[in-house]
């Protein structure tokens, strides 16, 4: 089969793949496993594992380690510390320690697996990942990623993420021979460190450095070259130092991740990583030898059953130990079970170093394989699993609701916030203001607790439940606002209105108005896209410091507003938004004193003495900084005053001012 032959085969079954998965409503990730068992060389064999594909297939795991490394920042993890370095940590290495002593037992058990103690280390690290890509997937389809297992979930995922990049370093120098192991060991470890050294201490000032003069050619496909070769070149100069290609591209993500480049970066890789990674999915599919697989059936079954197991009790022991109660508990470990696409990289990085032989290797990615199959399975009847298994969950629930509604119960035509991140918040006190009463659901506990401590009306609750809503008195209320920009959750929260409170009037906050007609059609009595509402109030500040006065930029924005919100629902405005000038209107003005200007070093006391009708309301010197207008403070040249006044005594001020 010639080249294109092949590369027409590979995007057809990954598209059939791609799209069932989406009908089963199944992570993508599953379909290119799926296809790559079904038409690689032990199955169908409609493609041959070629070396070529090998290769491409490598850069989908440069990228993504480039997007893990993209993700890494500081405020990140000193924010989700105690799950990341606590939680995440201690799975990490007790998993790594239990299957080591495991593996090696096994080896006395079964001589012909040939389980040396370096084949045994490999295999810890595969055990200790679980797969990101699917289960962050799956959590954010679910809206789970800011319930209490969710943080837990994602602070293990992290640390898993981290500790790939010492494996990576760690594995290449087991294959050593004996006798130069720790020579490999040591040298590896002295250039990862020098190296990382290198490129973290100078590297993220060269890195804004070049982006910043890429971006300032205003062109995207020179920025995008860049960034390619900046990602491809690190991972090759870490290979050519002897560690491996996901290394180098990690560093390049950690370097962009603290500048200010970093959404855009994101934006632009996205489906580079995406494709890439699909691919490098389907041959680890391929690598599969169904007739190795039944030939050793038993041994897939334990390794199948026994990582489940054990990550499952280990993971749902120390969530319980760290303090979550035992429902959270175990949807951790029910979500962390499978095994992982970093294990895949590290499995085949074992088998090239020849730490293992398709006797061994086939078996464990059988099993692995098979777990990442079940996971969606187990994640969505996770919930059921859980209350029946553990009594106080269901209880812990009702509790839920029960503070819900106690916090609730003596408040009518009220409002719902659903969400109370800064808007929210907002919005609540501008309520508090009027007297309205309001009852708020969000999903962080930290938030919520400390609200509840400041003496707000807010409950943890999901607001995307039918019971939350009820318990929250929605057949009682007045309005409901939705202030999160997530749309899917936001359609969610319009089908239950819809459906049990029609009457009641939902307000929604969107980041633009793409999705209007989507709301609008769900039941949303209004749509607030958050992108131009930023707009009018940018354009009311710069029109009032240009000195429109203030009751005319209240006309026009208010005229600009009915004009979007019409034009948006597919009306013509045709009102006339010309606005008479009114003399007796204060307004603004912006004057900078010129070189040589009588007032310099003259203090705004007595500037403010000369202009009895104008008042100083804000200074900015000539660096750019902006000063309060005390009567003591002295001015400078090159110093901006913006004034407030009527027209006349302003143009009087002006004349004032700019004497020299």
């Amino acid at each position: 089969m010639g080249a294109l032959e092949l590369t027409l085969l590979y995007l057809l079954a990954s598209v059939l793949g791609v799209v069932a998965c989406r009908f089963l409503k199944l992570p993508p990730m599953l379909g290119y496993l799926v296809v790559g068992i079904l038409i690689g060389p032990n199955a169908l064999a409609l493609a041959q594992n070629s070396e070529g594909v090998r290769h491409l297939a490598e850069f989908g795991v440069v990228f993504l380690m480039f997007v893990i490394g993209l993700e890494f920042n500081l405020p990140k993890l000193r924010a989700m510390r105690r799950h990341v370095f606590g939680l995440g940590l201690l799975q990490v290495l007790l998993t790594m320690a239990i299957t080591f002593v495991a593996c090696m037992s096994l080896g006395l058990y079964l001589p012909a697996l040939n389980m040396a103690w370096p084949t045994a280390v490999a295999l810890s690290g595969v055990m200790a990942m679980s797969s990101t890509a699917i289960v962050g997937k799956l959590m954010a389809d679910r809206l789970e990623l800011d319930s209490e297992h969710g943080q837990r979930v994602i602070g293990i995922l992290l640390f898993q993420d981290l500790a790939v990049v010492p494996l990576l370093v760690l594995i290449p120098a087991l294959g050593s021979t004996p006798d130069q192991m720790l020579t490999s060991l040591g040298l590896a470890l002295i250039k990862a460190v020098v190296l990382l050294a290198l490129l973290l201490l100078g590297g993220q000032r060269v890195m804004r450095w070049w982006l910043t003069l890429v971006a300032r050619r205003k062109t995207n496909e020179l920025f995008m070259l860049n960034l390619l070769l900046v990602t491809l070149g690190l991972a090759w100069l870490t290979e050519l130092a002897g560690l491996s290609l996901a290394l180098g591209a990690f560093v390049a993500g950690m370097l962009i991740s603290e500048t200010e480049f970093k959404h855009q970066v994101e934006t632009d890789i996205r489906p580079f990583h995406d494709i890439l990674l699909g691919l490098f999915f389907v041959t680890i599919g391929m690598l599969l030898d169904w007739h190795i697989v039944w030939s050793q059936l038993g041994l897939v079954l334990i390794f199948l059953i026994a990582s489940l197991l054990l990550k499952l009790g280990l993971i749902t022991v120390l969530t319980r130990l760290l303090g979550a109660s035992t429902g959270v508990a175990l949807r951790t470990g029910l979500y962390l079970a499978q095994g992982g696409e970093f294990g895949f990289v590290l499995l085949t990085l074992a088998q090239t170093e020849r730490l293992m032989g398709a006797s061994l290797l086939n078996p464990i990615l059988a099993s692995m394989v098979i777990s990442m199959l079940a996971t969606p399975f187990i994640i969505n009847y996770s919930n059921t699993l859980v209350m029946k298994l553990v009594s106080s969950d269901w209880l812990q629930q009702s509790l839920q609701m029960t503070n819900i509604a106690r916090t609730s119960i003596n408040t009518s035509q009220h409002v719902i916030i659903c969400g109370y991140g800064r808007c929210g918040q907002n919005l609540a006190r501008i309520l508090d203001t009027q007297k309205i009463p309001h009852m708020a659901l969000d999903l962080d506990p930290d938030r919520v607790r400390q609200a509840n401590a400041a003496g707000h009306s807010v409950a943890f609750g999901d607001a995307t439940r039918l019971q939350a809503l009820l318990a929250a008195g929605l057949h009682r209320a007045s309005a409901m606002v939705i202030t999160y920009l997530d749309v899917p959750s936001s359609l969610k929260v319009l089908a239950l209105v819809r459906e049990h409170a029609p009457q009641l009037p939902v307000i929604v906050r969107t980041q633009d108005d793409a999705p209007l007609e989507r709301l609008q059609a769900a039941g949303a009595t209004e749509v607030v896209p958050e992108a131009i509402e930023g707009s009018l109030m940018l354009a009311s500040h710069a029109l009032a410091l240009l000195g429109v006065p203030m009751r005319r930029v209240i006309r026009i924005v208010q005229d600009q507003r009915d004009a979007r919100y019409n034009l948006l629902r597919g009306y013509f405005h045709g009102s006339d938004d010309a606005a008479l000038e009114e003399g007796a209107q204060e307004r603004l003005s912006s004057i900078t004193l010129p070189a040589g200007c009588v007032w310099a070093g003259q203090t705004v006391a007595a500037l403010m003495l000369a202009l009895p009708a104008v008042r100083i309301i804000n200074l900015r010197r000539h660096n750019g900084k902006n000063m309060a207008a005390t009567e003591a403070l002295v001015l400078e040249e090159g110093d901006t005053l913006v004034l407030s006044g009527q027209a006349e005594p302003l143009a009087l001020a002006e004349a004032l001012i700019l004497k020299t």
